[in-house]
């Protein structure tokens, strides 16, 4: 495997150890899940700032109400809107 170097503070390195030794994983199995979760929450808050932004356009809002209608027209899966 091929590996980069970092440089982290001192408290940080002490904290990836602890989450390390707790866990008995890697310190890169450690960074790795980290930054996949903050990949992740990233990706979530822009789509949440995305979708705010759509719905203050009330057009463009509209608009997404009607495709998400006909989307559900065409499922035909035997579930009924509660």
């Amino acid at each position: 495997m091929a590996s980069e170097t970092v440089r982290i503070k001192p408290e940080t390195h002490a904290k990836l150890r602890a989450i390390a030794d707790d866990t008995g994983q890697t310190m890169p199995e450690i960074l790795e899940q980290a930054v996949e979760l903050l990949r992740r929450k990233r990706l979530l808050e822009a789509t949440d700032r995305d979708y705010a932004a759509l719905q203050g356009d009330k057009k463009a809002w509209k608009s997404e109400q009607a495709e998400r209608a006909a989307w559900d027209r065409t499922l035909q899966d035997g579930l009924e809107k509660e």
